[in-house]
């Protein structure tokens, strides 16, 4: 994660976004690109359009000059005023780097509500294979606690190596939470084996690690208690291709953006073979 693409549209909200890639400036050098898209309409006559690239400068400016001083050593504050859809803007933007993040708040004027919250955030999901973090709630100071989701599906152990390097960066104790609808033995028994070895893969690069396993009906708000419960300042979650499609009847993830009570990390799964004795995409 050197690279952060955070979508703004100058509100108050929206700059949540940029505080938390600035919380990483402050670790390690980071490039902070923001990302305003100009209104798409036809029916907008050019001066129009020319007057709202001069806002977006003249406010994009003031940010700089307001949010550079804040940025850790070497780290770079810098924008760029796209045209189009503004979710297509901001994958096409982030899928331009190799080591990229979005960091976006999930509410805000132009419709940043509408966009990253519901089936909009999963576009986002699905178009990139880059991690996307969203914040709905404050900034925190400081990464202490992370927790780590584990579902019963194949790809929930890929946020392993990711949220390792998260909590390698910030020294953060890991919460490595077992989450099931399911009360079947068998099931839990092969749920709490994927929560032990991502536990494992975690004690082997010297992280402190707990786990703990949770059975209720409704799985994001399992998450989201146990988060609180233990004042976490990061939740990571797997987007899968199921969460990702599964709009109308509402997704753990889609679920997640809408009611995470801190911020965010959803991460695509995509083939791993890391060295901790297991494929994160194999059983």
């Amino acid at each position: 994660m050197t690279n952060f693409v955070v979508p703004i549209d100058f509100s108050v909200d929206s700059l949540k976004g940029l505080e938390w890639a600035i919380l990483f400036s402050k670790k390690k050098s980071v490039n902070i690109q923001m990302v305003y898209v100009l209104s798409n309409s036809s029916n907008f006559q050019s001066s129009v359009v020319e007057l709202e690239q001069k806002y977006a400068e003249a406010h994009f400016a003031r940010l700089i000059k307001e949010y550079t001083p804040m940025l850790g050593a070497d780290s770079k504050l810098r924008y760029i005023i796209k045209k189009g859809k503004v979710y297509r803007e901001v994958v096409n933007q982030v899928n331009s780097y190799k080591n990229a993040v979005v960091s976006a708040s999930t509410h805000g004027a132009s419709g940043f509500e509408e966009l990253f919250i519901g089936s909009n955030a999963l576009k986002i999901m699905a178009a990139t294979e880059q991690p996307v973090f969203t914040l709905r709630t404050m900034v925190p100071q400081e990464i202490r606690k992370i927790v780590v989701p584990i579902k019963l599906h194949l790809d929930t152990r890929q946020k392993a190596p990711i949220v390792a390097d998260l909590a390698e960066l910030f020294g953060a104790e890991l919460h490595v939470i077992s989450i099931s609808t399911n009360k079947s033995k068998r099931d839990l028994a092969r749920l709490e084996s994927y929560a032990k070895q991502v536990s494992n893969y975690f004690a082997t690069r010297g992280l402190k690690t707990t786990q703990k396993t949770l059975v209720g009906e409704n799985l994001p708000r399992l998450t989201c208690n146990y988060c609180e419960a233990v004042d976490a300042d990061l939740i990571t979650i797997v987007s899968s291709a199921i969460d990702k499609w599964n709009v109308i009847l509402g997704s753990y993830a889609q679920q997640m953006v809408k009611s995470a009570p801190v911020p965010l990390l959803s991460i695509t799964p995509k083939e791993k073979q890391i060295p901790a004795g297991f494929s994160t995409l194999e059983g």
